[in-house]
């Protein structure tokens, strides 16, 4: 009976987890294909970080970039000791799991007094493991996935620490996980900019529990200050590195505003709609970002969450009961969701580019699953009582389950990774290159010539990140060990004799001298690269 007990009450989790690591972890060694320049950019500046013994708080170049993500792909570099895309993506990949188990534990937390609860918790983490929205980011090693992570774990310990700290004999327990809570929320702020709006958030809570549990508002008091000063003590360097150098707070905020648009209030409205209509009818068009176009959400798992958005907007209009302070939790999440999701939601419509933008976008996928998985369990408490044989919905429920996992696999493994338009959203031709120059040695001098736009990076375009990245060049001690020469295209003349070339975009036709015969000129059908003759 108590194994029986036990699978019962672990097995559901244990499963989701088990999907949830296979999808996030199959095949990472060539799903996705090539290396984004971001990527790369931040695989060098962990590479740099690693040889210096310098680890940034920040990382100026490519915009700006907090740092937390960088230092630990950094970690793993040193670990593997291999340069390849799967090491940048690995730590996406493990912060995708945790996200994960955070949803489970924090739906948990919030309705275990709810009949269902353990349902919705089951619910909303399961379809988060199958979720391709989350899958692909937890597949690229962009540093945004951490955010989902942080404020989770942030807010599922500030919910645990404050029961504990109401209840009798725990009050110890409750002080610790609530410090502990803040520091894990604390670390969020070095995810990424979007998670700056969550203060927002922590303060609501503390509100909302106050008001729907009537605790002491002294000792919740006590509460808030020591959740928020763990946070503010990880937060420190980096804000001390902000007040030092403001710019970098705001980064790339004031050009992708729609203030500086010329018809503001218009793209707002634009912004919000599509926003919105990226769950259910068109989602990001960049195919690095999304199966080009496809809403953000399955269709089934859009209508669930439709009908878990019509529950939690009815809850907004539920009359106050004191006398049911079970309910309350429940209350108090959809409360939670509805404000956290509202809150992720700003930075989105109020940006001005790539609209629909999932990476952008990435704060809200916790309470949309979450808002999801409740409305699963309150349409499972609406139909159960109305069946006389309550095990054919349960097999119903896992076949669909079995069928949505199966499209998840098909729509991410086969139809996206495959596509074409994939592995060019992704840099294969760079990653190609930089593997043919690992194979070619030192003895022969390589040249890549930039021949490509993008964000200056120490007088190279963005471009060349990722070949830097594959072939370790990325500083000139590398370069010049490796022999690899990176040159932007008024800079072919330089180029010695017999030096092997490669070329990041078109071949550039340079300008003939005067003493020069036009029969020495390159053109645009030479190979990607070739051996350069100087006369």
């Amino acid at each position: 009976m108590r194994t029986l007990s036990a699978i019962k009450k672990y097995g559901p989790i244990f499963l989701i987890l088990s999907i949830a690591v296979f999808f996030r972890l199959y095949n990472l060694g060539t799903v996705p294909p090539g290396l984004y320049p971001d990527e790369a950019m931040n695989g060098n500046n962990a590479a740099e970080a690693l040889a210096t013994g310098h680890f940034k708080v920040f990382y100026p170049e490519n915009n700006g970039r907090e740092g937390l993500f960088m230092n630990i792909q950094a970690l793993f570099l040193k670990w593997t000791g291999v340069h390849e895309a799967w090491v940048l993506r690995l730590p996406s990949a493990l912060f995708g799991i945790i996200t994960v188990v955070g949803v489970y534990l924090l739906a948990w937390q919030l309705l275990k007094k709810y009949r269902y609860g353990p349902l919705a918790a089951s619910a909303s983490s399961f379809l988060l493991a199958i979720s391709f929205w989350h899958i692909l980011f937890s597949r690229i090693g962009f540093r945004a996935i951490m955010s989902p992570a942080f404020m989770v774990w942030g807010l599922y310990l500030l919910a645990l620490g404050l029961e504990l700290l109401f209840e009798k004999n725990k009050n110890a327990w409750g002080w610790v996980t609530l410090i502990f809570g803040g520091a894990v929320y604390g670390g969020g702020m070095y995810s990424y900019i979007a998670y700056r709006v969550t203060p927002l958030l922590v303060i609501f809570f503390f509100a909302a529990y106050w008001f729907f549990f009537r605790v002491d508002y002294k000792k919740l008091l006590g509460a808030f200050a020591a959740y928020v000063i763990a946070s503010l003590a990880v937060f420190a360097p980096l804000g001390w590195y902000f007040l030092k150098n403001p710019a970098d707070f705001f980064g790339r905020t004031s050009e992708l505003s729609i203030t500086a648009s010329a018809h503001p209030l218009h793209d707002l409205l634009v912004n919000i709609a599509k926003t919105i209509g990226m769950f259910w009818w068109h989602g990001d068009y960049n195919w690095r970002q999304n199966y080009s176009g496809a809403p953000e959400l399955y269709w089934i798992v859009g209508i669930l969450f439709a009908i878990g958005l019509v529950y939690a907007f009815a809850s907004l209009f539920k009359k106050f009961r004191s006398d049911d302070p079970d309910r309350h939790w429940e209350t108090l999440t959809w409360w939670t969701m509805l404000v956290w999701f509202a809150l992720a939601f700003l930075p989105v419509v109020i940006s001005d580019e790539g609209i629909p933008h999932a990476l952008r976008s990435i704060l809200m996928i916790p309470p949309v699953f979450i808002i999801t998985g409740l409305g699963v369990a309150k349409m499972y408490e609406w139909i159960r009582p109305q069946l006389t044989a309550p095990h054919i919905l349960h097999g119903c429920i896992l076949i669909i389950a079995a069928l949505m996992t199966y499209q998840t696999y098909y729509q991410y493994f086969i139809l996206w990774a495959q596509n074409p338009n994939t592995a060019d959203a992704f840099d294969q031709q760079s990653v190609d290159i930089g593997h043919q120059i690992n194979q070619i040695g030192p003895t022969l001098p390589k040249y890549i010539v930039v021949n490509q736009g993008g964000v200056d990076v120490r007088g190279i375009p963005m471009p060349s990140q990722t070949v830097m990245f594959i072939t370790n060049t990325f500083l000139p001690q590398w370069q010049q060990e490796k022999n690899v020469h990176y040159v932007l295209p008024q800079n072919v003349s330089t180029i010695p004799k017999n030096a092997l070339v490669f070329y990041l975009g078109d071949q550039p036709v340079p300008t003939p001298s005067p003493d020069q015969p036009t029969s020495t000129l390159w053109t645009t059908s030479t190979p990607t690269s070739t051996p350069h003759s100087k006369k």
